[in-house]
């Protein structure tokens, strides 16, 4: 134990540490106090090699263990080198403390206006004083999580190893009401279902976050209904009966099931474009049914929108169901037996070679699948490689697949998410999918990546391009000098950096990892495939169409 020490930095170190466990940052002029005080009290502290590092760091570990987390950087040029990261988050809707440092009361000519800076993102920043320190700070905390939303707690540059003066009290945190969907409106949802012959259940980042994936699996039990998952909410329901991922990482055969759904329940899902297949997902559907906190729907095919809060609503509407289905015809399930044996996930092997020369990405994902230690986390970058593990890999619960940089649509974020990810989740193997822009733009948290991380497999899909804007936009004419990436061996890269690795040639290549994992997968192993051009994702061939055909009309 330490006793509390009366300087401003001493004063927010404590509240920190009751806070949490772990912080990640960038050592500057702005935090060194801070940042001492922290590791002086045992604070396990993981130096990242980038300030949007840290902030991407602090993002996965939440977003792996639903603890809101900590990031620090100093001020100044610390500060704007986390602002793509720090924009993710919030588009992202990530609870975080970015504690910073910040100008003097007397700016100086390297200061800027950080404050304006963060207001232009939308991220709300609060500023510490002598008299105010640990209060602000378990502010800040308090506020990132009612508001979903990454906090900047920022310490003035003279103040941070001045002594604190006393206590001035916060006014109360005002409290804001979870929506709870009126009685009349549950019942009129009821009675939907149960006229349902084909009905679905899609839950989103919503209902797990408020606890409603009992009470779901239960209402789709008495159903006799299927089950399907956002991305952030991957394998949600537990349940043989889930078809996976809806929107564009689903399977062919899964897909077809969820296009026959005559009424959808969707609880705490976005129904983005993206997990709406533009529109295709459901045109079977007489009722869409969207249950979310938000005040109107978010997709024009939405038929039935509910305000309220997922677990309150779920709750409800489970007390109403009847405890069987109605005998007067069959379920869903009793007419789609093949829902529950796998049938619906087969499909014909790809070969391993494209037609352009380079290796197919599909047969590799698949393989991964099944020789990666099943106890593991997913994390994936942005790109166009990023739909391949959802669709083949599995993961043991919806925490254990992280997909960073969506939001904000953006790349680079993989290696320091990796970290984050893994210090939320020790006990799991972390995998990390990205790609060769991505890869490359994010490169120094690699040493991160292997320095700090136990077990660990980066999988670089290189396509020695940057294959998103390859296959949105030199498809469609444009010249690709610029989409085009010199070849990079990334296995190479990794083990001098004291990784192991290897790039693989054919599937016959990843018995080294194979051997690896089963030696016990410690340390970092990085796959470098190097994958077809032509290849392209289903989301990615939808995407393109989406787009040519708003071009056109």
């Amino acid at each position: 134990m330490f006793n509390a020490l009366p300087t401003v930095s001493d004063a927010v170190a404590d509240a920190v540490v009751e806070r949490c466990t772990v912080v990640f940052g960038l050592m500057g002029n702005g935090n060194a106090h801070l940042l001492s005080n922290l590791t002086r009290r045992g604070t396990r502290f993981v130096s990242s090699r980038h300030e949007s590092g840290a902030v991407a760091m602090a993002d996965a570990y939440y977003r792996a263990s639903g603890e809101v987390s900590v990031a620090t950087t100093t001020y100044g040029a610390g500060f704007t080198n986390t602002l793509t990261a720090l924009t993710e988050a919030r588009m992202a809707r990530i609870p975080l403390v970015l504690i910073v440092g910040d100008a003097p009361a007397v700016p100086r000519a390297v200061d800027i206006d950080q404050h304006m800076v963060a207001q232009g993102l939308g991220v709300q920043t609060l500023t510490v004083t002598a008299s105010n320190a640990a209060e602000l700070t378990h502010r800040a905390f308090e506020l990132a999580r009612r508001d979903s939303a990454p906090i900047i707690l920022a310490i003035p540059y003279d103040i941070g190893a001045a002594e604190i003066e006393p206590a001035v009290p916060l006014a109360p945190l005002e409290q804001i009401e979870t929506p709870v969907a009126e009685a009349r409106e549950v019942e009129r949802i009821a009675r939907l279902l149960q006229s349902a012959e084909r009905p679905l259940i899609l839950g989103g980042r919503g209902a797990l976050e408020g606890g409603a994936a009992t009470d779901l699996r239960e209402i789709g039990d008495k159903l006799g209904a299927l089950f399907a998952t956002s991305v952030m909410a991957r394998n949600l329901f537990g349940s043989p009966w889930d078809l996976g991922i809806a929107g564009g990482f689903a399977r062919a055969g899964a897909l077809d099931l969820m296009r026959q759904a005559d009424v959808v329940l969707a609880v705490g899902a976005s129904l983005n474009n993206f997990q709406m297949r533009y529109g295709t997902l459901f045109p079977s559907a007489q009722a869409l049914i969207q249950v979310d906190t938000k005040p109107s729907p978010t997709h024009p095919a939405v038929t039935h929108h509910v305000q309220s809060d997922a677990q309150a609503f779920s709750s409800a509407l489970l007390q109403l169901l009847p405890a069987k289905p109605s005998a007067t015809r069959p379920t869903w399930r009793e007419v789609t037996p093949q829902a529950i044996t796998g049938e619906i996930r087969e499909e014909a092997p790809a070969d391993e070679i494209a037609e352009d020369g380079r290796l197919d990405p599909r047969p590799f994902a698949q393989a991964l699948d099944r020789i990666l230690p099943a106890n593991r986390t997913i994390v994936q970058d942005g790109g166009h490689f990023l739909g391949w593990m959802p669709m083949y890999a599995s993961v043991p619960d919806p925490r254990s697949l992280i997909s960073s940089g969506t939001a904000y649509q953006v790349i680079g974020l993989g290696f320091p998410s990796a970290v984050g990810a893994a210090a939320a989740r020790p006990e799991h193997t972390t995998v990390l999918v990205t790609g060769d822009g991505g890869g490359l733009m994010a490169l120094p948290d690699l040493e991160t990546m292997v320095r700090t991380v136990k077990s660990g497999v980066v999988v670089v899909f290189n396509d020695a391009a940057y294959g998103a804007e390859l296959h949105q936009y030199a498809s469609r004419g444009l010249d690709d000098a610029a989409m085009l990436i010199d070849e990079v061996d990334f296995a190479a890269v990794g083990r001098a950096f004291g990784a192991e690795g290897v790039k693989a040639q054919s599937l016959a290549d990843l018995q080294r990892l194979e051997e690896w994992v089963l030696a016990g997968a410690r340390g970092v192993f990085v796959l470098d495939i190097p994958v077809s051009q032509v290849v392209v994702a289903d989301y990615m061939r939808e995407s393109v169409q989406a787009i040519t055909s708003t071009v056109a009309s």
